[in-house]
């Protein structure tokens, strides 16, 4: 597979790139099979709403197919740049929720529904993902790359814009966040999110 070729799949970021900046659609729609879920995946966790998330991975294609051009090689892997992309327009819409009133039991601070209310809940992994909802948008954003999405560490560094340093930070304050808000049950609660990660695809919601 040399990639260059217009209708066929390209093998490198480059020529992936290249093809998306020419307009083609056959390199498009390959592209959108291999990372949609993952963009979705991310997105809805940030946001959480699956609708929405469906929102930011239309725009984020419309802007990859914009401004392919734009991307260059040896700052960020094509991948990683694309994620840059629809987590910024998750921020975007983060942002624009706190510019309006806001219900009562919206964690200001956290940015998703008040992980409180729903605690006391039997579902062990409904209380996990309601405690990550209620961390610091970056520290969620770390967590959701590297833990949901499996993601190494440098590849979230790109992501984030960070360094690898920051992330492992980041990571740190939230799960010991997470230890806190859930407290003597977190070993139980994580042992059965692992489990239920187990029969789920990288990228797909729990």
């Amino acid at each position: 597979m040399t990639g260059s070729a217009k209708g066929a799949v390209p093998d490198s970021d480059l020529s992936l790139a290249r093809a998306l900046a020419q307009g083609d659609s056959v390199a498009m729609q390959a592209f959108v099979a291999r990372t949609l879920p993952r963009i979705t995946g991310t997105a809805w966790r940030l946001l959480g709403d699956r609708s929405e998330a469906e929102d930011v991975a239309q725009e984020t294609y419309l802007r990859v197919w914009r401004n392919a051009e734009r991307w260059k090689p040896g700052t960020a892997r094509f991948d990683s740049w694309v994620m840059r992309i629809a987590v910024n327009l998750c921020y975007d819409r983060l942002r624009k929720r706190r510019e309006i009133t806001l219900p009562d039991g919206y964690d200001r601070a956290g940015g998703e529904a008040d992980a409180d209310n729903v605690l006391a809940g039997k579902d062990s992994q409904q209380t996990v993902r309601a405690a990550v909802a209620g961390l610091p948008e970056r520290q969620r954003l770390a967590l959701e790359l590297c833990h949901f999405q499996e993601l190494g560490n440098i590849e979230a560094a790109e992501i984030m814009e960070v360094s690898v340093e920051a992330i492992e930070s980041l990571l740190s304050r939230a799960r010991r966040s997470l230890r806190q808000r859930l407290a003597e049950d977190a070993a139980d609660l994580m042992g059965a999110l692992a489990r239920g990660r187990s029969s789920h695809s990288p990228g797909e919601p729990i």
